[in-house]
């Protein structure tokens, strides 16, 4: 498995791609909003996570690029949110399920309705994977979603017990989407894009603040508000196929704008972590066995792809290549995920 990409802890200087990537990501992308003074933040905020510089390690936000270590060019970004509504509420619908019955009537059926929710206290998030159109393939997004896992596998401590990902809902190339028109237009008084701005600049109080506070009848909305909830934006259709490989399971609970879907795992039963081992790489031509391998340096961590042979169960013969993406030297530690 040739490739030039690695995955590396973003830096103050990647500031110009990561516009680039916000710009190319979509409306509805919120963690990649084209807001610069964010974009800033959310770049001194990773750095500070992977330098240990945080007082409460439950408030990491670590931001990882995928560079072309030959070209030196970014060709896409991820990022693993360490703990979701610790510094500010993380709002959801959940879709529950409400008997109606009448003996007199000699009706009996079920209604969904939505929920407002704040369930995901603690819950580490993995999301921001986005790749740009001429970097996808061969590959890539394997990646660059996989190289979440290894770091938390690095350092499982900094993370929580539970894992989840929001995935985005249905919105077209204009910030329309049927969910918020039939919702969320209606108690907000603005369009999509403007709330899903300053939900990604504020603390979310406003949410709180204007979002209906009873159940919300799903068969009272149109059929395209309907046909929507926990439906995934096109472009997401591969990632929430990977998260679905590595045991995510989708429970019910949307996103309160779009109506985009939220899975979640255990972070131990996640199939990179659960698969990955230390083992000793050895510098040598030899191939058959692919996979993702990372340096397991938290706090420099560098991820690729890799191919070679196992020597046993302990040691991985691959090439110089795979060695120089991850600045290590022969017979170094690395965490190795091969495929079966």
């Amino acid at each position: 498995m040739t490739s030039p990409y690695v995955m590396r802890p973003a830096r103050l200087d990647d500031f110009d791609a990561l516009m680039t990537l916000a710009e190319e990501s979509g409306p509805g992308f919120t963690s990649l909003p084209v807001h610069e003074r964010i974009i800033h933040e959310r770049l001194e905020k990773s750095e500070k996570s992977f330098a240990g510089d945080l007082d409460q390690p439950q408030y990491g936000k670590y931001l990882m690029m995928m560079v072309n270590h030959e070209t030196g060019e970014v060709g896409g970004c991820s990022a693993v949110k360490a703990g979701t509504g610790i510094d500010q509420p993380f709002f959801n619908y959940r879709v529950i399920p409400l008997a109606q019955a009448s003996q007199a009537a000699d009706r009996r059926h079920d209604m969904d309705a939505l929920i407002l929710t704040n369930e995901f206290v603690g819950f580490t998030e993995v999301g921001t994977l986005f790749l740009r159109a001429n970097h996808r393939g061969g590959g890539a997004g394997r990646l660059a979603a996989q190289s979440r896992y290894l770091l938390m596998a690095s350092c499982p401590e900094r993370f929580g017990d539970m894992v989840l990902a929001e995935l985005r809902g249905v919105v077209d190339a204009k910030g329309n989407t049927p969910f918020w028109d039939a919702i969320g237009r209606h108690f907000f008084r603005m369009d999509f894009t403007e709330a899903d701005i300053l939900s990604a600049t504020s603390d979310n109080q406003f949410i709180l603040d204007l979002m209906p506070k009873y159940p919300i009848y799903v068969d009272l909305l149109p059929p395209e508000a309907r046909e929507v909830i926990g439906r995934c934006h096109s472009d997401g259709v591969g990632a929430l196929k990977l998260l679905e490989w590595e045991g995510f399971r989708f429970e019910r609970t949307v996103d309160i704008f779009d109506g985009g879907p939220l899975v979640a795992a255990p972070r131990k039963l996640i199939r990179t972590i659960r698969e990955s081992r230390i083992v000793t790489l050895q510098e040598g031509e030899a191939s058959g066995e692919t996979g993702i391998v990372s340096n397991d340096h938290f706090h420099d961590i560098r991820v690729t792809l890799i191919d070679g042979e196992s020597r046993g169960t302990d040691k991985f013969v691959t090439p110089k290549a795979v060695l120089d993406r991850l600045k290590l030297q022969s017979g170094s530690k690395a965490r190795l995920w091969l495929r079966s």
